[in-house]
């Protein structure tokens, strides 16, 4: 293929690649460091109160944000360095928390409580994501030719649902008195709330990330089991090998290079999660990290936005799922040069 030809296939994607990633991530990781605040002026202003003969006036100094022709607020941008990686990680508060042995403090501070929940909700559901998505598909590819298509259509529900319709569905069932709240509370013949405190809100966030996500690594591993090699499990029937055993010995190890591959969209889609929290409402006892970059652009009663700290907390994200990917490339760069 001549340069041409190569060019021609593979500038558009490497053009929009520059224009929607490299770019934005660029313009993000510039934005972390520098600060845009109003400029504020002061001006006397006098207040009274009704009445004639009785009315008293106060003289006093307000600060408001300067006008400029157009009637737009008038800003400044100053370079502040890692002062707003800083404020998002809360470092001196964190270990002074620490310490003295106080969680509660420390889990008071929204970028760590983020990253708990965030680690925790990414590396509980990978597993379960990987052992229920290659459940379904061995039900799949061991179910008979006449009922396979409805059990595909079945499992694929979940993954079909737009992910916010989802967790508000989900949401819906436990919500006070939803259908699954009136079972439990009939069952256990007690009231439950499974929204009043923070491990049950989580609970349910991993449960409702695992079923939308698992039919995604079925359909990956009932192609992936399309290519197994029939002979090896012939030999391993005639050896003797119980299901399990051929499942442990030949299937997983067949499948390992799509093992590396799911958990990789796994980690990076799970590490930004973000619809769970909207869709359980769950800000006021649970938070992700992305979540938090989107408090961080929600503007205040001045309507102002802390674009900096945002872009600080989004740019923190990017690191994490850097190292969390790391020993997944290190596996699949090594088998590429095994492979060789």
């Amino acid at each position: 293929m001549n340069f041409k030809t190569f060019a021609a296939f593979v500038g558009p994607s490497v053009f929009m690649m520059l224009l929607f990633i490299a770019f934005p991530l660029a313009t993000v990781f510039k934005n972390s460091f520098y600060v845009t605040q109003p400029v504020y002026e002061t001006v006397v202003a006098e207040t009274c109160t009704p009445g004639f003969l009785t009315q008293t006036c106060v003289t006093e100094e307000k600060s408001i944000p300067r006008l400029d022709e157009d009637g737009e607020i008038v800003t400044t941008t100053s370079y502040v360095g890692l002062q707003s990686y800083g404020n998002v990680l809360e470092l001196g508060r964190a270990w002074e928390a620490l310490s003295q042995g106080s969680w509660a403090a420390f889990q008071s501070i929204d970028f760590w409580k983020a990253l708990r929940f965030t680690l925790m909700f990414t590396l509980v559901t990978l597993p379960l994501v990987l052992g229920g998505g290659l459940a379904i598909a061995l039900m799949i590819n061991n179910a008979s030719r006449l009922v396979k298509g409805p059990v595909i259509f079945i499992s694929l529900l979940p993954f079909i649902i737009t992910p916010v319709i989802g967790a508000l569905s989900i949401n819906w069932l436990f919500r006070g008195d939803g259908i699954l709240t009136a079972f439990l509370e009939w069952y256990l013949a007690r009231d439950v709330a499974m929204f009043a405190q923070a491990w049950t809100i989580e609970v349910l966030l991993m449960v409702y990330r695992v079923w939308s996500v698992a039919p995604f690594a079925a359909i990956v591993f009932y192609a992936g089991l399309q290519t197994v090699n029939s002979d090896a499990l012939e030999s391993a029937v005639i050896d003797g090998a119980s299901r399990w055993q051929r499942l442990k010995y030949v299937v997983i190890p067949h499948l390992m290079p799509l093992i590396v591959f799911i958990s990789m969209i796994h980690l990076m889609d799970a590490y930004r999660a973000f619809e769970e929290v909207v869709g359980f409402s769950s800000q006021g006892y649970v938070i992700t990290l992305q979540w938090l970059t989107y408090d961080f652009l929600v503007p205040d009663e001045a309507g102002n936005r802390s674009i900096s700290r945002a872009s600080a907390s989004a740019m923190l994200t990017m690191i994490g799922i850097a190292l969390l990917l790391i020993p997944l490339l290190r596996r699949t760069w090594r088998d590429h040069k095994g492979g060789h």
